[in-house]
C-alpha cells in the first residue's frame, strides 16, 4: 500500500513538474518573438526613413482640419426643433445649424416687452404731469371753493352785526362762524390739490419711475437671451464633419457629459497632429517640410510644413494598434499643417516623416 502511494505521489509531481517547464518554454517563446517584431518595427522604420532621404524624423499623425474639430451643441437642455444641416454641407459664420423647441422662451420675450412699454408709459406721465383737462378741472374746483368760501364769510359778517342788534342769537352766530372756517379750509386744500396737479414730478418719484424701467428692460434683455440660445449657431466658416443627433430628439447641457449635436470644422487647409518620439525633439522646428502617407493611398505623398511644435512632453495622441507598441513613451506634439489641394478625410490615421534641417527629400507625389 504504501509502496503504491509513493509511485502515485512521483507521477503527479512530474506531470507538475513537464506542465510548469512547458509554461515557462511557451512565455519565453513569446517575449523572444515579441522582441524580434519590435525589432523588425524598428529597423523596418529606419530602412523607410533611408529610403526617404537623410534620418527623417517618423511619427504616427492624425488628420484633422483647420480649425480642428468643433464640437457644436446647445447651452439649454431640451427638444431639437430642427436641425438644419447634413453631414458634408458648407456653413458660414452665424447660420443656424439647428433650433430647439422654444414657445415658452419666446412667450417669456413677448412678456417683458410689455411690459417694458407698460414702465415706459408710468415714466412718461411721472414727467408730464397731469393732462391739460385735469389742470382746467382743478383750477375750476379752487374758484368754486373761493366762491362758497367767501360767501360763507359774507353771511357770517351779517349775521355778527345782527347779534350785536340783539335779532340772532350766540347760537346761530357760532353756527355761521363754523361753516364759514369749513369753507375756508376747502377753499385752501383746492389749491393745494390744483399745485400738486400743475407743478412738476419729484425727484424721488421719477427716479423710482426710471429704476422700475431700467428692470424691466433687463428682464427683457434675459428673456431675449434666454430664446437667442434656442438657436444653435456656427462659429466659423467650414463644413458638417458629423451630424450627432436629429429633429426630435432631446439634448442636454452637461459639463460632465458632453452631448455635441454637430462636429465641424474648416477644411480649407488640413493639418496632421503628430507624434513626435522623445528622442527626436531635438531637432524638430517650425518651418520644416514634412509629409505623410497613409495606407490607403499607397505611396502617395501628401506634403506641408511644421508650422507649430509643442513645449511640453505628454503621453501619445495616436496608436497604432501593434502589439509591440510601446504606450508610456513620451512624446512631442507638433502640427505639420499640408499644402493646399490635399484631400484627406478628418481623423485618418498617418504615417508623418518630418525633414530636418540640411535634409533634402524630393517631392514627387
Amino acid at each position: 500500500m504504501s509502496e503504491t502511494f509513493s509511485i502515485g505521489t512521483l507521477l503527479k509531481n512530474r506531470t507538475t513538474l513537464a506542465i510548469g517547464l512547458g509554461v515557462f518554454l511557451l512565455t519565453t517563446s513569446l517575449v523572444v518573438a515579441s522582441k524580434r517584431s519590435h525589432e523588425s518595427a524598428v529597423a523596418a522604420t529606419r530602412a523607410a526613413s533611408a529610403n526617404h532621404g537623410p534620418m527623417l524624423i517618423a511619427g504616427p499623425g492624425r488628420v484633422e482640419p483647420y480649425s480642428e474639430d468643433i464640437k457644436i451643441g446647445s447651452e439649454l437642455s431640451g427638444r431639437l426643433k430642427s436641425v438644419n444641416v447634413e453631414e458634408g454641407d458648407a456653413i458660414h459664420r452665424g447660420q443656424v445649424l439647428a433650433e430647439l423647441e422654444n414657445a415658452d422662451y419666446r412667450a417669456q420675450v413677448e412678456s417683458s416687452r410689455a411690459n417694458v412699454v407698460a414702465k415706459q408709459a408710468v415714466l412718461r406721465k411721472v414727467i408730464n404731469g397731469a393732462r391739460r383737462q385735469e389742470r382746467d378741472e382743478a383750477w375750476s374746483s379752487v374758484n368754486e371753493a373761493k366762491a362758497v368760501m367767501e360767501n360763507a364769510q359774507s353771511e357770517l359778517h351779517r349775521r355778527q352785526e345782527l347779534f350785536s342788534a340783539g335779532v340772532v342769537s350766540r347760537e346761530e352766530l357760532d353756527r355761521y362762524g363754523r361753516e364759514a372756517d369749513v369753507a375756508k379750509a376747502k377753499y385752501e386744500a383746492a389749491v393745494q390739490q390744483h399745485a400738486l396737479v400743475d407743478d412738476h414730478a419729484r425727484e424721488e418719484d421719477r427716479s423710482l419711475a426710471e429704476a422700475d424701467l431700467q428692470l424691466a428692460r433687463a428682464q427683457m434683455e434675459e428673456a431675449q437671451a434666454r430664446y437667442g440660445k434656442t438657436f444653435v449657431r456656427s462659429p466659423i466658416d467650414g463644413s458638417v464633419l458629423r451630424k450627432h443627433h436629429r429633429s426630435g430628439e432631446s439634448v442636454s447641457n452637461s459639463s460632465t457629459v458632453p452631448d455635441p449635436i454637430l462636429t465641424i470644422g474648416d477644411r480649407k487647409t488640413l493639418r496632421v497632429r503628430v507624434d513626435v518620439d522623445e528622442t527626436d525633439v531635438s531637432r524638430v522646428r517650425v518651418g520644416q517640410r514634412a509629409y505623410v502617407t497613409a495606407d490607403a493611398f499607397g505611396k502617395q505623398k501628401f506634403w506641408g510644413q511644421v508650422v507649430r511644435v509643442g513645449q511640453q512632453l505628454g503621453p501619445k495622441n495616436v496608436r497604432t494598434d501593434e502589439p509591440t507598441e510601446k504606450v508610456d513613451t513620451k512624446i512631442l506634439e507638433t502640427l505639420v499643417e499640408l499644402d493646399p489641394g490635399s484631400q484627406l478625410p478628418d481623423g485618418l490615421r498617418v504615417d508623418a516623416f518630418i525633414v530636418p534641417e540640411g535634409g533634402e527629400v524630393a517631392e514627387n507625389r
